[in-house]
């Protein structure tokens, strides 16, 4: 296992297993007509060997109880089918199960469960597949804010829009796939679909949900994303009217200089 992976209980009751997480890309498109041993299509989630493979339309992917050959063999399928060069994030989760826990995050980032049915991989899968995704998130956001700042230096400074209007355009259009990328491709707020079968779950969901600060983070992207988007459209619209100013003006030279043609024109007659 990596390095980064987390460390696990010494309960030698407690059998150990992994959840893995993968960001593969901005949208996964997998072929599940071949595919056997299906418990879900939304999202798609299969078994495999004894765990199971849960992907995301959003571009996340979660293994849970694969051994590391089973898992490279997932891998190896998706990138195939949807074409993804490397996973972009990743998350460890280790899991121990024991008839005896109550399904609730443990500390060392370990997590107790009483058994592993694919109804509790699935919420796991939800929470994971939405962390990984913001934090691919929150890693774009800030560097469009790195790129903001210093337009608004400037601006601040000077009271003056950049001098380069290409840089200006490139900042604006970050922005805008920031805002493209983000916008409706997770939502965080609400709960998977399985709940609504097993509302016995939905405590340990929340917990789950509450260990890894879904909401919060997501809430907090959003704030960003207002942010961004204001900084944007007054970006764009300071364009507009430098550009409307520089209109007037031409305009009102072209009228003088018919005036200053016409008035000569008077003259000589």
């Amino acid at each position: 296992m990596p390095e980064n992976s987390p460390p696990r209980n010494a309960d030698p009751a407690a059998s150990s297993i992994w959840a893995h997480a993968f960001l593969l890309g901005d949208r996964l498109t997998i072929d599940r007509s071949g595919q056997g041993d299906v418990i879900s299509t939304a999202p798609f989630a299969f078994r495999k060997g004894e765990g199971f493979v849960v992907i995301f339309r959003y571009g996340a992917t979660v293994m849970i109880a694969l051994t590391e050959g089973e898992e490279r063999e997932a891998l190896a399928r998706i990138a195939t089918e949807s074409a993804p060069t490397a996973y972009i994030e990743e998350e460890w989760i280790g899991i121990e199960i024991n008839s005896g826990y109550e399904d609730v995050p443990a500390a060392a980032g370990v997590l107790q469960l009483k058994e592993l049915s694919p109804a509790r991989a699935l919420v796991i899968a939800d929470v994971l597949a939405k962390s990984v995704a913001l934090a691919r998130y929150e890693r774009e956001i800030a560097l469009v804010f790195d790129t903001i700042e210093p337009a608004a230096n400037t601006l601040a400074k000077s009271g003056r829009i950049p001098k380069s209007r290409r840089s200006l355009l490139q900042l604006i259009g970050a922005a805008l796939l920031a805002q493209h990328r983000v916008s409706g491709r997770i939502a965080f707020a609400e709960k998977p679909e399985i709940l609504w079968e097993h509302p016995e779950l939905e405590r340990f969901f929340s917990r789950l949900e509450d260990e890894y600060e879904i909401i919060e983070r997501g809430t907090l992207l959003h704030g960003k994303m207002n942010v961004i988007a204001s900084a944007a459209q007054t970006f764009t619209d300071m364009i507009d009217t430098a550009r409307s100013t520089r209109l007037e003006l031409l305009i009102v030279i072209l009228i003088l200089a018919e005036l200053v043609v016409a008035t000569i024109t008077m003259v000589r007659h």
